[in-house]
């Protein structure tokens, strides 16, 4: 694996665990699909490839996050990721985000180290094709600096999708070796089915 110290530039980490999962009637990020929460397994993926992880949460989640683990709270409210991704990048404007999704259960250190070493930093970011329907997958991404300023525009345009943010970017978009590894999962049927595909 690439690892922390081949980076060119610096990355953080940031795990998108602020949603309130309405769909599914429980906390995404509090499933338990590999011995921990599921925000935590992914914070733990991301430490080696990044200098420090952060859980972005609502502050009223704060709280319930467990010691040992960073978080960021939501300064932009009722944006989704979006609002965690700029609050991110308020924090630390000059670094690269790691950004990923609570609800990727199939989620690896394989994926992660793939999109690392594939990295465009060039690009406003280096991206997965999602292969079902041929566009950027916005819950796995290495965002650059220069998303920040494009991320700001489109806020105040009043576009709060990630998606249509790398859709309309000069980006990296790379075909996943595992697809499967961009499952998500946001309702009780999605996560008995993921259950019986990894024997939990």
């Amino acid at each position: 694996m690439s690892g922390l110290t081949n980076l060119p530039t610096r990355i953080q980490g940031l795990v998108l665990a602020g949603g309130k999962s309405s769909r599914m009637g429980t906390d995404k990020g509090m499933i338990d699909w590999h011995g921990k929460e599921q925000r935590y397994h992914v914070a733990d993926l991301l430490m080696p490839f990044c200098e420090q992880v952060f859980i972005s949460c609502r502050s009223d989640q704060q709280k319930g996050i467990a010691i040992g683990y960073r978080t960021l709270a939501d300064q932009i409210q009722n944006c989704g990721p979006f609002g965690g991704l700029l609050s991110a990048f308020k924090l630390q404007p000059e670094v690269a985000w790691l950004c990923v999704a609570c609800d990727l259960p199939m989620l690896d250190l394989q994926a992660i180290d793939f999109l690392i070493t594939n990295r465009d930093t060039n690009s406003v970011a280096t991206v997965y094709q999602n292969m079902d329907d041929g566009l950027p997958e916005p819950m796995l991404v290495l965002w650059e600096p220069a998303a920040y300023p494009l991320l700001l525009a489109s806020f105040e345009s009043g576009n709060t999708s990630l998606r249509q943010v790398l859709l309309y970017s000069s980006v990296n978009l790379l075909t996943p070796e595992d697809p499967g590894v961009l499952t998500n999962v946001n309702t009780p049927e999605e996560v008995a089915a993921i259950r019986l595909k990894i024997n939990l």
